[in-house]
């Protein structure tokens, strides 16, 4: 048995998962010591691990900062969680020296965690919320202007950041080594290898375990007449015009409707309800989605996963770059519809199409069996006791890299050429339209010889079933 030290930031969507893995561990025999903080007190201690806190850890935030977070700024987040990991050094000094974990087991945007990990060279193990992120699943995410804006302009704040970190002990050279999925981390995912977009990408060093949940509910559908179910999540759901919007557009119909709104949104700012419309700060979501017809959700991972494990379709209403994601593939595999009109008259459409549409149900369904048959909380408490994992098979991401550089080279060897002949045969005077054209065309054309490259590598490797 070992001695596990889990790491979190204060987020429902990142702890949430976590929680069961820590139960499953200490039913295991493990001493589980999970750093978290206070409003997740009773829910850690429930599944028997020891609970830390760390509230005293995080900065006092400015009232913009306040604003930032709530905004799901990347920028505000890194440098935040920059100022905590050092802000926790002493402590965690301390702590690594009495508790001596042997594994740790950390938030894939949980720096503290990950930071301290290398620094005192433990075994780790990254949770990942979301989908495992790398060059072609990332793909899947579609920044918004906003988000493209608060990256790029916050780059020289992050690495000044970063900057205080090396004299501490931290040895990292971007933002971007802190997050990133490699493919020689030990990590779990909590999807499973059908769901998570180019699988196939990841190494053995992934545990692929299905949604983590308490549940052993089973899907019940049988009622008298449908459920809709609305939820926007635990950090940008003070969103009473949406709310209103989908009261408006169920309203009257033959079918019932539970909101969970949380409580920062005044309920009352939803005037008098119809009768079929019932609204909550919480709810036992996984027993709702259990009944429930569809769920208009805002496409965070655990909430698109409960709904889908409990075989709900859904209409899919993301906000982030990362929800955009989990929303895509959710409408790839035809459990869900894109919610592109946010008007009464769109919603209302939306639900009706999956209401009255059962492909929606029999794709959801099937993920549901899909999930049911993964490894679970039991596989992922095994990965993380046998944690460090070795390295075997072919590297895809290694490969495609090598096929990657030899494309632009050649590439830009084309376009330099091109640009020559361009100069001495018609004009030098217009020779940067080529230039122009060529950095445009670069991403795309990449792009499509990149997929055709993976493709291949994938049908070759899986001809010898040994990739890594």
């Amino acid at each position: 048995m070992k001695r596990i030290a889990f790491f979190c930031i204060p987020a429902h969507g990142h702890t949430n998962p976590m929680l069961p893995v820590a139960a499953k561990l200490v039913n295991r025999g493990n001493t589980v010591r999970f750093y978290s903080f206070n409003e997740f007190k009773s829910k850690i201690e429930a599944t028997g691990a020891e609970f830390i806190s760390c509230d005293s850890y995080l900065a006092k935030l400015t009232k913009r900062e306040e604003v930032e977070l709530k905004n799901v700024s990347i920028t505000e987040m890194t440098i935040q969680g920059i100022r905590t990991t050092l802000a926790m050094d002493e402590f965690l000094h301390n702590e690594f020296l009495s508790f001596k974990p042997e594994v740790i087991y950390t938030d894939s945007i949980c720096f503290w965690g990950k930071l301290n990990a290398w620094k005192y060279s433990v075994p780790m193990v990254v949770s990942t919320s979301t989908f495992a992120f790398n060059q072609m699943s990332s793909q899947y995410m579609k920044n918004s202007l906003k988000e493209l804006v608060d990256m790029i302009f916050g780059l020289p704040k992050i690495s000044k950041e970063l900057s205080k970190l090396k004299p501490y002990g931290y040895n990292v050279q971007s933002a971007l080594s802190l997050v990133k999925s490699d493919n020689n981390t030990d990590s779990i995912v909590y999807t499973s290898r059908h769901f998570q977009p180019y699988a196939e990408s990841f190494s053995k060093h992934y545990a692929f375990v299905g949604p983590s949940v308490f549940s052993k509910d089973e899907p019940e559908k049988e009622k008298p007449r449908p459920l809709v179910y609305i939820s926007l999540g635990t950090v940008i759901n003070n969103r009473p015009d949406f709310y209103s919007r989908c009261i408006e557009a169920l309203k009257g119909q033959d079918i019932d409707i539970v909101i969970s709104c949380g409580n920062v949104m005044d309920r009352e700012s939803l005037g008098i309800l119809p009768e079929n419309v019932k609204v909550y700060p919480y709810v036992d979501q996984l027993g709702i989605l259990s009944k429930a017809d569809v769920f208009i959700t805002h496409c965070g991972m655990n909430s698109v996963s409960e709904s889908l494990y409990m075989a709900t379709p859904l209409v899919l209403y993301p906000q982030t770059s990362e929800q955009r994601a989990v929303a895509r593939r959710t409408a790839e595999i035809g459990a869900g519809v894109m919610l592109n009109n946010y008007s009464v008259q769109g919603i209302r459409f939306a639900v009706q199409e999956v209401l009255n549409n059962r492909g929606y149900s029999i794709a959801a369904k099937n993920c549901s069996t899909d999930f049911r048959s993964c490894i679970g909380t039991t596989g992922a408490a095994e990965f993380i006791e046998n944690a460090p994992h070795p390295s075997d098979g072919v590297d895809v991401l290694s490969e495609l890299n090598k096929e990657n550089g030899k494309f632009q080279l050649i590439y830009w060897l084309s376009i330099i050429i091109l640009i020559a002949f361009f100069g001495m045969f018609i004009s030098w005077k217009y020779m940067w339209i080529v230039s122009i054209v060529g950095v445009m065309l670069s991403l795309p054309i990449g792009r499509s010889v990149q997929k055709k490259r993976y493709d291949a590598i994938i049908k070759k490797i899986n001809g010898k079933k040994n990739y890594c």
